[in-house]
């Protein structure tokens, strides 16, 4: 059996600006994790293309394929850990609001809870950095 995790974030910008966050290389390595793991993106934004989010500073990196990708509003991509032969899916809908962005990430695939639990805490520790990063940008 497998488990999934949902993130919701209210963003006080428009769609089109959260999806460069995630989208544009420079912009995704300048908010998803701390400065000090030196991030490394690359981006192959279609169908079947790729992605890398490398950080050297932190000895980590995790890579996958797109699956969906319907800008401004939705994306959706393989999930894996370099030293993890598990692979998981995410989605992220990107929802216009009155004042902004609804971001709803949903991760799915996990083989176990703990692994779940993890990505849950990852993922709000990157959701974190978001907003400093689309108010400064």
């Amino acid at each position: 059996m497998t488990t999934s995790l949902h993130v919701r974030r209210s963003l006080a910008h428009p769609p089109e600006r959260v999806w460069r966050a995630f989208t544009d290389p420079t912009a995704l390595a300048a908010w998803f994790w701390p400065t000090r793991f030196a991030t490394k993106v690359e981006i192959d934004l279609r169908v079947g293309g790729r992605y890398r989010i490398d950080a050297p500073g932190a000895g980590m990196a995790v890579s996958g394929v797109y699956v969906r990708v319907e800008p401004p509003a939705r994306l959706a991509f393989t999930w894996r850990w370099d030293s993890d032969p598990e692979e998981t899916v995410v989605d992220v809908e990107f929802v216009p609001t009155q004042t902004g962005t609804d971001l709803v990430i949903t991760h799915e695939r996990f083989t176990g809870d703990s692994a779940r639990d993890d990505h849950a805490q990852g993922w709000e520790d990157c959701l974190d950095r978001l907003p400093g990063w689309l108010a400064a940008d």
